[in-house]
């Protein structure tokens, strides 16, 4: 009997608890927006919000479609022109159609995630580096908690302005726009992985450490066999809150500066102005919402697997 009540809580707190909190929250959308009068029409409900998704999915099969189209004319002209001239030099043109909903939704995804992964590369040693030398992360703590507070949109001027200086190309491997979005999500997000792992690394337990003297183990050892085992929770708890921080810090930045992405789709729907341009908007706030709880999910799965006190990867 104890048993069956276990599993009847461990079902009501996963799935139905869940689902009365989103239904209610469904319920009082639907009935706030009726309320609220904008310039372009009323707040969109969840039903406008739905068919909008629906809407949205139609235009990119229509534009992968001729995009298709568009590269079959190609092919097709340069079979032509062959059978005349074996000899005759055949290009493929890109297609330049506009980026869909779905296409923009891929675009941030890869961005942020190479940001969050060049933010990681630069902090995860250095905040392991500050947790071991006190010195150190004395003559770092200041810069940290200096730079730790400001906000993407004043990054982003600098950033675009340093790029455009140093990164010249005639066949560039990258769009500035691409680097000037990772730099800008690097730089914000690479603070709470210093910070988390200083302090993973530092407040291992003094055990650990004499044993550690002990074996006389080497300097990349002890790194290995010691702190990296004992400070992961902290690592990984500073991942989670970059990560966070770096889908913000992307959408905000893909706004600002046209770049784009889901935060252009937003502001383009915005400068729009057409009757459906609320649902729209909606419809991607949902999808950043939503994306921002999966990288959130995928990081705690992470943590679990490689995490030894199982307890700290639960939230």
């Amino acid at each position: 009997m104890k048993t069956l009540k276990g599993v009847l809580n461990t079902v009501s707190n996963a799935l139905l608890l869940p689902a009365v909190g989103i239904a209610i929250f469904l319920a009082l959308w639907s009935i706030t927006a009726q309320s609220i009068h904008t310039s372009l029409g009323e707040f969109p409900g969840p039903n406008a919000v739905v068919k909008q998704f629906s809407t949205l999915y139609d235009e990119h099969i229509a534009e992968r479609k001729k995009a298709e189209a568009f590269y079959e004319r190609q092919e097709k002209r340069n079979a032509k022109k062959l059978e005349k001239n074996p000899d005759a030099v055949v290009k493929i043109r890109a297609y330049t159609g506009k980026e869909t909903f779905v296409d923009q939704i891929f675009t941030s995804l890869v961005t942020v995630t190479s940001g969050f992964l060049v933010a990681a590369i630069i902090a995860i040693p250095l905040g392991i580096w500050m947790g071991l030398s006190a010195k150190l992360n004395s003559a770092m703590n200041p810069i940290v908690q200096i730079f730790k507070p400001v906000s993407p949109l004043a990054w982003l001027p600098l950033v675009t302005m340093v790029v455009s200086a140093l990164y010249v190309s005639d066949d560039p491997l990258v769009s500035k726009s691409f680097l000037t979005s990772l730099i800008t999500v690097s730089l914000c997000s690479l603070w709470p992985m210093v910070i988390n792992t200083s302090i993973g690394v530092s407040s291992i337990d003094s055990d650990l450490l004499n044993v550690s003297k002990v074996l006389r183990l080497p300097t990349l050892t002890h790194i290995k066999k010691i702190v990296l085992p004992a400070s992961v929770p902290m690592i990984f708890t500073g991942m989670r809150l970059s990560f966070g921080v770096a889908w913000m810090v992307l959408i905000a930045a893909e706004m600002l500066a046209q770049n784009p992405g889901l935060g252009k789709f937003v502001w383009d729907e915005f400068q729009n102005g057409s009757s459906n341009s609320l649902a729209r908007i909606m419809a991607a706030v949902i999808v950043i919402g939503f994306i921002g709880f999966l990288l959130d999910r995928i990081m705690l799965m992470l943590q679990r697997k490689v995490s030894w006190d199982k307890s700290s990867a639960t939230v």
